[in-house]
């Protein structure tokens, strides 16, 4: 009689606990159907030509979600997004070649995974924020292999949707990769900038 009189009281006072108290609610975002692509970016000196250029691919092949707390926290175990870089297109097709099948091996690496860890300056709830810039910390993996990351973003909300920009930026050296070396190309820089153009859509 006592045990059921000490967890009846245990429960009125877990009821009666003021919000701050209690575990904040998880938001669940995930990459709506349309509105996302991914670029990577890298300047290169062109054979026969007089500057530089970036090269640029891109792809639309994304999946994922991020899941959060209102007091900013991440459930990383729900939280991840996946780019399908055998989808990955250029200017150039030769160019695309030497990415999926030299540099990037995507017959064995086919995707590239980014796992956010936390937000840095970001004042939730986001859909009461107003378009804002921040940085989300995280794990991305990139040819099998993974190290910390931070992406500089900027989002705005409306409604149920959130729509902005990201990027984050590292050398090849940092993933294991060789920098490039083909005969139309004179020089490669070592670094290889990640852009995501994004659109989450909240889960009801």
């Amino acid at each position: 009689m006592l045990k059921m009189s000490l967890l009846a009281l245990f429960g009125a006072f877990a009821f009666a606990m003021p919000p701050a108290h209690r575990a904040p609610a998880t938001v669940h975002y995930v990459v709506a159907p349309n509105g996302n692509e991914a670029r990577y970016r890298v300047r290169e000196q062109l054979l026969h030509h007089d500057l530089p250029n970036d090269a640029i691919g891109k792809t639309t092949a994304i999946t994922g979600e991020v899941a959060f707390a209102s007091d900013g926290t991440i459930d990383t175990a729900a939280s991840k997004i996946t780019i399908d870089v055998t989808s990955l297109k250029s200017d150039k097709d030769h160019r695309d070649g030497y990415v999926q099948h030299r540099l990037l091996q995507t017959a064995q690496y086919p995707t590239v995974v980014f796992t956010p860890t936390a937000f840095h300056g970001v004042k939730m709830p986001l859909a009461d924020a107003g378009p804002q810039s921040f940085d989300v910390a995280g794990l991305l993996t990139v040819h099998g292999v993974t190290r910390p990351t931070v992406w500089h973003v900027t989002a705005q909300s409306k409604d149920a949707d959130v729509t902005g920009t990201g990027s984050t930026q590292f050398s090849f050296e940092d993933i294991s990769l060789a920098q490039p070396h083909v005969p139309v190309v004179l020089s490669v820089a070592d670094t290889i900038k990640l852009e995501y153009d994004f659109h989450l859509v909240r889960e009801k």
